[in-house]
């Protein structure tokens, strides 16, 4: 039984991000942009769920179905919203993708990681709280770099980036969306080869 979360499939994807326009494609939304990357990819339409704290919705991978979450709370409340969803369709933590953005990864880096604690990003944080201080659901990291010292941190992924690490930051979304199938299968270390090999 030790070897299950390590193969099972999943059955929810969130990104995480700030809501509001002024939010919009900042460092601190990545995970949200990639998640409405693959819904449009997908023909998965998001919509509002006051039920859900955020925007959800249903595609197909591969004959899999996935549901989507973004949530519409602040970043620092994620597991309001990931909480709730996974916990109407009975999803456990391990069935759980989180992409969330990362300051210990160049731009242009992706990971995938499974388990491990929040490393100080308060939706990782909420999200482990919701799940009962659960913390073996699956994330993937996408780089955003790091600011070089911990006061100016707030104001970085806050803050878009220019364009250039933006370029990096969007391929990275698009090589990870296009091991997610993968991934989703419970194929995680043929994924983490695929993914890690690009950058």
């Amino acid at each position: 039984m030790a070897e299950q979360p390590s193969t099972m499939s999943i059955q929810l994807i969130a990104g995480l991000g700030n809501p509001g326009a002024e939010y919009e494609h900042t460092r601190h939304n990545v995970g949200a942009d990639l998640v409405r990357t693959l819904a449009n990819q997908y023909q998965g339409s998001l919509q509002a769920s006051n039920k859900f704290f955020g925007e959800s919705a249903t595609i197909t991978i591969d004959g899999q179905a996935l549901r989507l979450i973004i949530p519409s709370t602040y970043m620092n409340l994620s597991g309001q919203s990931v909480g709730a969803i996974a916990h109407f369709y009975k999803i456990p933590p391990e069935a759980v993708l989180v992409v969330h953005d990362e300051l210990d990864l160049s731009p242009g880096v992706a990971r995938f990681k499974k388990g491990g604690g929040h490393g100080g990003h308060n939706g990782l944080r909420d999200i482990i709280k919701a799940f009962g201080n659960n913390n073996d659901f699956a994330r993937l990291r996408i780089g955003i770099g790091h600011p070089g010292n911990a006061k100016l941190v707030s104001h970085f992924v806050l803050s878009k980036a220019p364009s250039n690490e933006q370029t990096m930051i969007d391929n990275a979304i698009s090589r990870s969306i296009q091991c997610l199938p993968t991934a989703c299968k419970g194929n995680w270390e043929i994924a983490m080869q695929e993914l890690h090999s690009q950058t």
